[in-house]
C-alpha cells in the first residue's frame, strides 16, 4: 500500500501519464470537480487561493469527475474552455476519473482511506470534496464539498 501521494501516477488532459512525485515538496490541495455543479462557482475561490500561494509552494490538483447526477459531460477540451472562459483557471486540471465505486482511481482509494468524510464515511459524496496534503505527501485533512476554499486559507498557510 501506499505511503505517499507521490506513489501516484495520473492521466493528464492529454492523456500523458503525470507522475505525482513532480509535486514533491509542495502543499497540495486534490479536488474533484465539475463543471455543471452547484459549487462550481468555487473554482473562483480556488483560483484565488491559488494564485495567492502557488509561489509559496502550492498547488491544486483538479480532477473533473462526471459521477454525480453527470455534471460533467464534456471532453477534456470542453472542460478545460469552460474552466479558462468562465473562471481563468491557471492551476492544472487533469483527466476525469472515477472518485467512488468499482472502478475508484487509486488516488482517491488512498486518499478516502487516509480522511474520513462525515460520521467516518470513505466515500466520496459530492462534487469539489477537498483533500489537503503536506510537503511530505501525507493526506492532512479532508474537506465537505460546501467548505468554502477561503476557510481552507488557515491550514494552508500552517502547512507553507
Amino acid at each position: 500500500m501506499s505511503d505517499t501521494i507521490y506513489d501516484f501516477t495520473v492521466a493528464g488532459m492529454d492523456s500523458t501519464s503525470v507522475p505525482l512525485s513532480a509535486y514533491k515538496g509542495k502543499v497540495l490541495l486534490v479536488v474533484n470537480t465539475a463543471s455543471r455543479c452547484g459549487f462550481t462557482y468555487q473554482y473562483e475561490g480556488l483560483e484565488a487561493l491559488y494564485r495567492k500561494y502557488r509561489d509559496s509552494g502550492f498547488e491544486i490538483l483538479a480532477f473533473p469527475c462526471n459521477q454525480f447526477m453527470h455534471q460533467e459531460p464534456g471532453d477534456a477540451k470542453e472542460i478545460q474552455s469552460f474552466c479558462k472562459l468562465s473562471y481563468d483557471t491557471t492551476f492544472p486540471l487533469f483527466a476525469k476519473i472515477d472518485v467512488k465505486g468499482r472502478h475508484q482511481h487509486p488516488l482517491y482509494r488512498f486518499l478516502t482511506e487516509r480522511a474520513r468524510g462525515f460520521l467516518g464515511s470513505k466515500n466520496v459524496k459530492w462534487n469539489f470534496t477537498k483533500f489537503l496534503i503536506d510537503r511530505s505527501g501525507k493526506v492532512i485533512a479532508r474537506y465537505a464539498p460546501a467548505t468554502e476554499p477561503s476557510k481552507l486559507e488557515r491550514d494552508i498557510e500552517k502547512l507553507l
